[in-house]
């Protein structure tokens, strides 16, 4: 099952180009990132990583700088707050 979650990945990279994907809130996109997970975990993670990055990435995230360190970050959906390191830069510049 694992090898199938990566096919599947690579065959949407290959189908769809790039311009015509969704832009990803985080800096390393939600394809790569589970495949990355997948790949170096196995099926189970990499389907919770599917899992967290499809109900966080669709929007309703605030981007705020914490006045307590002066960092930007990022609440999600999901009431996790991320840090700037993780955020696309097309969102923070």
């Amino acid at each position: 099952m694992k090898y199938f979650i990566l096919l599947i990945i690579r065959l949407y990279w290959i189908l769809i180009p790039q311009s015509n994907r969704r832009k990803c809130i985080f800096k390393k996109s939600c394809s790569n990132y589970v495949f990355e997970i997948t790949q170096k975990e196995g099926f189970i993670k990499g389907l919770k990583a599917f899992q967290f990055r499809y109900k966080n990435c669709r929007g309703n995230f605030s981007i705020f700088q914490n006045p307590i360190n002066d960092k930007i970050q990022m609440i999600l959906p999901s009431q996790i707050i991320i840090g700037e390191e993780e955020i696309a830069d097309r969102l923070i510049t």
